[in-house]
């Protein structure tokens, strides 16, 4: 642990522990999925130690318990506002996370996420044991380690009163938040009304996420309605979104706003590809979740739509994360005369605009 910078001590420790236990839990309960159940809580782990470092002790009494090397000059009772903003945020997008995780029933120790179950049938035992290991139990660890880093890159700071930005970060989170919330909320609907519809009710629905579904809706087997009808996957864009808004918010604002760096690397009579990367260091936990979500999106979509026909004119139509990918994906079709027939597909649209 001496090769480690003091402030990582602890959350590498701890990194090291949940990877090995999950790892030997999904051995024992032939179930992979231990990662996913704790994905709401570890990143709030990690930025609670961050955020908390005035409160740690400099010693640590045994082994897993958060302390705060007396090498990292941390004041006791010096916390940052900056930080405590973060780490409020995350709270807030963990008890989110946690609500929507308990509601569809993924915290039974039996479910499993479904492409796992994919995944399984597709690789030879051994090797899908290789990938547990690497990939679904060591990777996604050290990715949600990395989720913490923005509050430490705050918490080092000199500690000042919140400013401006700070007030708009925190308008801007919650904002992601909401839609974030209702995306999650539509897609609930939908599939309570998919797979039970006697059972469907409108409380099952919150206020402004309310859709009237039809038996269409369910004949076509995916969501296309609502928030849906503007991203393939509004919530996993929302979710990087806010990542992305906890990454920068942590950093000065000479760090968050780098072009001048990168033009000068670009500019440079010898190429120094380290120069031209390195400004782009701070921002690895947002650039490394969203390198996850667009590779693990790209599988879950393959799967979608080897279920479902009319997924290739739903991906023709909709972008996959961004609404300005939608209105040029609607632009192109319109120009090459395709627009009416794939609307027609997805939304039953005829082509006045109207739903038969």
């Amino acid at each position: 642990m001496d090769a480690i910078p003091p402030a990582f001590q602890w959350p590498v420790q701890f990194c090291i522990f949940s990877t090995a236990a999950t790892y030997v839990a999904s051995i024992i309960t032939s179930n992979v999925s231990q990662v996913d159940r704790l994905w709401t809580f570890l990143p709030t782990i990690y930025t609670a130690y961050f955020a908390l470092l005035p409160l740690w002790p400099q010693e640590q009494p045994f082994y897993l318990v958060p302390y705060t090397p007396a090498a990292l000059g941390i004041t006791a009772g010096a916390y940052s506002p900056r930080a405590l903003m973060l780490l409020s945020l995350i709270v807030t997008w963990m008890f989110r996370l946690s609500y929507n995780t308990y509601r569809r029933g993924l915290f039974s120790l039996q479910d499993e996420d479904y492409r796992w179950a994919v995944l399984r049938k597709q690789l030879h035992p051994i090797l899908f044991q290789i990938v547990n290991l690497t990939f679904i139990s060591a990777i996604q660890n050290v990715l949600l380690l990395l989720l913490g880093i923005p509050t430490y890159f705050a918490a080092t700071q000199s500690p000042q009163l919140l400013e401006i930005r700070d007030y708009g970060v925190i308008a801007l989170s919650l904002l992601v938040l909401a839609i974030e919330f209702t995306s999650d909320n539509q897609q609930y609907a939908f599939q309570t009304f998919k797979h039970e519809p006697r059972r469907f009710h409108n409380s099952h629905q919150w206020l402004g996420a309310r859709l009237d579904w039809t038996p269409a809706d369910a004949e076509r087997g995916f969501i296309t309605r609502g928030l849906w009808a503007w991203s393939r996957h509004p919530n996993f864009a929302c979710e990087q979104s806010f990542w992305w808004i906890m990454n920068l918010a942590s950093l000065p604002i000479q760090r968050a706003v780098m072009p001048a760096e990168i033009l000068a690397a670009l500019r440079a009579p010898v190429f120094n590809p380290y120069a031209l990367l390195a400004p782009l260091v701070p921002l690895t936990p947002a650039i490394a979740l969203s390198a996850l979500f667009f590779s693990s999106t790209m599988y879950t979509e393959a799967i979608t739509a080897s279920k479902y026909a009319g997924y290739a004119a739903y991906r023709a139509r909709v972008g996959m994360f961004s609404p300005i990918d939608t209105l040029f994906k609607g632009f192109i079709l319109a120009v090459t005369g395709k627009k009416a027939d794939v609307e027609k597909t997805i939304w039953n649209i005829d082509p006045k605009g109207k739903m038969d």
